[in-house]
């Protein structure tokens, strides 16, 4: 399913490892990354995982098994989730949400047929995510002391007004959207790194962390961040359909030619709703909150397994093993540097 803006043929990026990124504080945009582990953290026959009582864990098994991965590379995550979207999101969610009911039906054609590769991949494009799911995910970071921010609004912008701040160092997501909410640095593929099965070929490529700069970008191509916005809104975002015809190498040298968005509008007769400078807005100036704290507490081992192996059936020896492998130290010396930075 397609979310955010799509900048992918227009930015370029350099390949990094978790090590790389060891000593950051990185804000991870908590909706789009549950997205991810739904969709992923699947059976072979495309259904989720699920405990005894038939309770979905997808996201639990994303959250907890993910998050001990960044924690014991050394990177400090802070989970930001979604608060109520802007009203121009409303036409962008329904349609998701029929995509996703269309998948649902295609998931049940294939099992019917027998073909488990296509019920997987419509499976995943029918994930679905609950607020029981949301609160359930706090509720595990709270217990592994791990920080969450709740966003007013776009989590995304939350995140990046957290970078821009200097609280976060970036912003971890599979959107672009970041960028264009002025983030300095995005990561995409920070908690889906591994192995990745191609569509209909039995190889499996490697799936690595992919760093984006915005400054570096903006100089590379030769325009401002508020141009940015502009291509971003020719190809189309959350809050407005792409101009037909129009993809990334014309949107670049439209902007570059016509110099702001609004004369390529106009001067093009292009077709755009809403009006153009209501879409900008959103991203120059989104809702935020200075209302948040950032600090790491010691992961509470009693209260993980009451949470995962309790509650829902999770292996307490692989939980076990994998709170091992935290240094509660590193985290103790981590908390200690970003407590002097702010002092």
């Amino acid at each position: 399913m397609v979310m955010g803006v799509n900048l992918r043929d227009l930015l370029s990026f350099q390949q990094v490892g978790l090590k790389d990124l060891s000593g950051r504080v990185i804000a991870i945009d908590a909706m789009n990354t549950l997205y991810q582990f739904l969709s992923i953290i699947r059976q072979p026959d495309g259904a989720s995982l699920m405990d005894s009582k038939g309770n979905i864990t997808s996201h639990l098994s994303g959250v907890f098994y993910r998050t001990i991965n960044l924690l014991e590379a050394g990177i400090k995550p802070v989970y930001v989730f979604d608060g109520e979207p802007p009203e121009l999101k409303s036409g962008t969610v329904e349609e998701r949400r029929k995509i996703r009911n269309e998948a649902a039906k295609k998931w049940g054609e294939a099992l019917e047929k027998g073909d488990m590769e296509e019920a997987r991949k419509f499976a995943q494009s029918s994930t679905s995510l609950t607020d029981e799911m949301v609160e359930e995910s706090k509720r595990l970071l709270e217990a592994m002391g791990v920080p969450h921010v709740q966003a007013p609004s776009e989590g995304e912008a939350q995140a990046s007004y957290m970078a821009r701040r200097g609280d976060v160092w970036g912003v971890a997501s599979q959107d672009y959207d970041s960028l264009l909410f002025n983030s300095p640095y995005l990561v995409r593929n920070l908690t889906i790194s591994g192995r990745r099965k191609l569509p209909k070929k039995d190889i499996y490529v490697k799936v690595e962390p992919e760093l984006v700069s915005l400054d570096e970008n903006l100089e590379k191509l030769g325009i401002t961040r508020e141009q940015l916005i502009g291509i971003g809104i020719l190809l189309g975002t959350d809050y407005n359909e792409g101009v037909k015809g129009i993809g990334v190498k014309t949107a670049l040298k439209l902007i570059k030619e016509k110099e702001s968005i609004e004369r390529a509008v106009e001067e093009g007769k292009l077709e755009i709703e809403p009006p153009v400078e209501e879409i900008k807005q959103l991203f120059l100036k989104p809702k935020t909150t200075d209302n948040y704290k950032i600090r790491w507490e010691p992961i509470d081992k009693n209260q993980v397994y009451s949470i995962l192996c309790d509650e829902h059936d999770f292996s307490r020896d692989r939980v076990q093993k994998a709170m091992e492998r935290i240094r509660e130290e590193d985290r103790a010396e981590a908390q200690s540097r970003l407590e002097q930075f702010f002092k």
